[in-house]
């Protein structure tokens, strides 16, 4: 599994993401438990990437700031999940620990981008 850092174009990177998730779960054996966390995990992890390149196709400032509030918020949701599968598969513990890193510095990252954009529309707004 190859790791996420240095890689700066968001796009790739989200869409990395998600589809290396999805390998990983993929091997994962499914039982009652395991396969609703699964699932909800596929859900907000390809959710991030998905939502990333709405943003970048957005119509206004707004809805880019929107959509990448969506993004930051989904990312946060697949560390829940994460946190959750860790309880199910122990002995994946790094490899999870490795995704939930780059989801949080996902998370980390698109609150810098709305952050930045709020702070540019209340500097317009005063204008």
């Amino acid at each position: 599994m190859s790791e996420f850092k240095n890689n700066y174009d968001l796009e790739e990177r989200t869409a990395k993401f998600g589809e290396q998730i999805i390998v990983f779960l993929k091997g994962l054996k499914r039982d009652a438990i395991s396969t609703p966390l699964v699932s909800q995990l596929v859900r907000s992890a390809s959710s991030v990437g998905a939502n990333y390149m709405e943003a970048n196709g957005a119509s206004s400032p707004k809805d880019f700031t929107n959509k990448i509030f969506i993004c930051k918020k989904e990312a946060q949701e697949t560390k829940h999940w994460l946190r959750m599968l860790q309880s199910c598969f122990p002995e994946h513990g790094d490899q999870i620990k490795i995704f939930w890193n780059e989801a949080q510095e996902f998370t980390l990252i698109f609150n810098k981008i709305c952050s930045t954009m709020k702070i540019k529309n209340s500097l317009k707004i005063e204008k």
